[in-house]
Parts: C-alpha cells; sequence; structure tokens
C-alpha cells in the first residue's frame, strides 16, 4: 500500500516520466494508469487490493451439497475427498473428489493429505474368495490411561479377499490363551477359514525349526491350515499391515483409553464403520462386507479324533517337545506334548515323514549315521 502511495504520488507531480516510474517500480503502463484513475476518483480507497471472486459463480456446489460434505466430514474427519465423495448419492452425477476438497478447504476445513494416492496395482495379489486365508498379526501395544491398567495389545485379524475384518479385540497381553479366546468366538461368527497366515513371533511362532506351537496344533485339530511369513518380509501380511495404519490413523493416535473394556467399545464401533461404511480404495470404493461372506465350515464344538492311517506308525510325543524312532530323539514342537504324531514311509526307502494330523511335520532320514 506505502508503495502505492509513494508511487501516485511522484506520478501525479508536473511533468512526471510515468513510463520512467513504471520501470523504476516495476508495474507496466496500464497498472499505472489503472491506479492513478482510481486514485482521482476514490483518493487512497482506490489503491486497496481488491478481490478477483467473480461476481457471479453458476458452477458453484449448490448449498445442500456442501452442507451434506461439511456433514459427512464432521463425522468422518479422517477421510479426504474420495471417501467422502464416495458416500455421495448421484451415480454419475456424483462429484469429483477434488470438488469435495475444495468445498472443505473453502469452509475452513482441514482436509488431511490421503493415504490413497497411487491406484491399486494392476497384479495386486489376492486369494479369489473369502476365507480362503486370512491374516493375523498384533498391532503393537500402547498404555492405558488409568494408573495400573497396564496395555493394549490389539489383536488384529483380516480376510485377505474381501479386507473384511472378521476380529478386533483389545488383549491384555500377547499370549496364547487370548489369542485363542478370540478366535473362538471368531469361529463362531464367521466360521472356519482355510488357512490363516501369521509371523514368527509369539505366541504362534516358535525361534526352534519345524517346532510346532500350542495355537498351531490347536489350529490344526480344528481344521485351519497355518502358515508363516519369511522373516523380515512383512509384505507377507501387507492387507494387515496396511489395516494397522488405518486404524492407528484414524482411532489409535486420535484417542487414549483407560480401560480395556473402553478400549475394546472403541475398537468395536471403530471396526463396525470400516467394515460397513468407510470406502476401500482396493475395492474401488466400495466396504469391505460387500465383497465378503461367512465361512460354510462350522466351528466345532468338540475337537475331532486324531485318525490316521493303518500303516502308520504312532508316537506320543514326550515333556521335551520329542519322539523317539529306532532309538533317536527327534524334536517335533513343545506345543505337541502329550499328543500323538505318526510316522510314514515315503517314496525313498528309509525316508520317512513324521505327520501330525494332515500336516507333514518333520522327516526322518535312517540312511544317515546318528
Amino acid at each position: 500500500m506505502s508503495s502505492r502511495q509513494e508511487f501516485v504520488g511522484l506520478a501525479s507531480a508536473q511533468g512526471a516520466n510515468i513510463r520512467a516510474l513504471c520501470r523504476t517500480f516495476g508495474i507496466s503502463p496500464q497498472t499505472a494508469y489503472k491506479l492513478l484513475a482510481r486514485f482521482k476518483e476514490q483518493g487512497d480507497e482506490g489503491l486497496k487490493e481488491r478481490s478477483r471472486r467473480p461476481l457471479s459463480s453458476p458452477r458453484r456446489s449448490s448449498a445442500e451439497l456442501e452442507a451434506r460434505v461439511l456433514e459427512l466430514h464432521d463425522k468422518y474427519p479422517c477421510w479426504g475427498g474420495r471417501k467422502l465423495a464416495a458416500l455421495l448419492p448421484g451415480g454419475s452425477g456424483r462429484p469429483h473428489p477434488n470438488t469435495v476438497s475444495a468445498i472443505l478447504r473453502r469452509h475452513g476445513r482441514a482436509v488431511l493429505p490421503s493415504t490413497d494416492v497411487r491406484s491399486p496395482a494392476k497384479k495386486r495379489f489376492e486369494h479369489e474368495a473369502p476365507n480362503l486365508l486370512w491374516q493375523m498379526d498384533f498391532k503393537g501395544h500402547f498404555p492405558l490411561t488409568d494408573p495400573g491398567a497396564g496395555r493394549c495389545y490389539p489383536l488384529t485379524v483380516l480376510d485377505d479377499h474381501s479386507r473384511f475384518s472378521v476380529c478386533l479385540r483389545a488383549c491384555s497381553g500377547e499370549t496364547g490363551d487370548e489369542v485363542k479366546r478370540a478366535l473362538i468366538d471368531t469361529f463362531k461368527t464367521y466360521g472356519l477359514p482355510e488357512c490363516i497366515t501369521c509371523d514368527n513371533g509369539n505366541p504362534w511362532g516358535t525361534p526352534r525349526q519345524n517346532g510346532l506351537t500350542k495355537i498351531e496344533v490347536w489350529l490344526l485339530r480344528v481344521g485351519v491350515h497355518v502358515s508363516h511369513s519369511r522373516p523380515m518380509h512383512p509384505q507377507t501380511q501387507g492387507k494387515d499391515e496396511r489395516f494397522h495404519r488405518t486404524l492407528k490413523r484414524e482411532l489409535l493416535g486420535r484417542s487414549g483409553f483407560n480401560s480395556l473394556q473402553a478400549c475394546q467399545l472403541a475398537l468395536d464401533a471403530w471396526r463396525d464403520q470400516y467394515n460397513l461404511i468407510r470406502p476401500h480404495h482396493a475395492l474401488n470404493q466400495q466396504p469391505p462386507v460387500s465383497r465378503y461372506r461367512t465361512s460354510a465350515r462350522p466351528y466345532p464344538e468338540h475337537l475331532p479324533a486324531i485318525e490316521y492311517d493303518s500303516g502308520d506308525e504312532v508316537r506320543k510325543v514326550t515333556r521335551n517337545g520329542c519322539i523317539t524312532y529306532f532309538g533317536r530323539q527327534l524334536f517335533v514342537g513343545d506345543g505337541l506334548v502329550g499328543e500323538p504324531v505318526a510316522v510314514r514311509e515315503s517314496d525313498h526307502d528309509g525316508h520317512f515323514h513324521i505327520v501330525f494330523c494332515n500336516r507333514t511335520i518333520g522327516e526322518i532320514d535312517l540312511t544317515m549315521e546318528q
């Protein structure tokens, strides 16, 4: 403003060289004569910056649409323009996500950066149907706010095909008993999957090669295969890892909980929102429930008896997790203590398979010297 006042003062003087002053102040002659005309008509008021906003905006969003967008943003403050646009009615007439983001900015709302800026991979791996594979892991842990309340260890189980969260449990520790209780409740609600994949940590992993944990033994008895990701390869459970990021961003990073019960209530509410409402980028902005179906395999209330072929030699696992065969002591897993396993001939002479239920858990080579 002061620079403009100085310019018009010098330019209004008798015999002033307007062109030279334009070069000095770095403005064009058109701008200079416009400022002089406004100054003569309005004085200093004519030198103030004028709004460049058009007098009319015939294509501006309607007041009803803007009110609906603001209402959705108040309800889902962590969602960006893409997800909010997917919730709006209209089909082909639905506003573009950029329009939704512009409405939010126009009203001073914080627009969080989208975490779905990339297009889905053209060859994204996923199983072709629900319940063929579930991914299971703990989402770290965090302290509860009440003194002495301990910590919360959220257990997450995600269906690979639909990204449907079948289990989100606030646990007091990473123990096999808590995982088993959570899985029993999940199996009773959604049925049994064909396979569950997890990492190599507690309570489902074991540091000893080829050993089975108690959780693995129980799952095999129930009829669920267990697989493990390779060490240092979290991308094997990429969908569950991505679920953890969303959980932290939308809930855990924004709230504190004074007890496991309060945390579980919040997890339940957020899980319903995630499964039933939240548009998923990898699912063409549809919620996970649109692709999920419950399993046709019910949870058995009583574990089926373990049966082996008539030609198998059955051994009972001792306290140290081993069996004895031809004078050799072979480790098969701490989780198998007290369980029967079968020694089954292979196609090669002197080689035998060690089998528990329908899974080969070890090999015996009698041709090798002890």
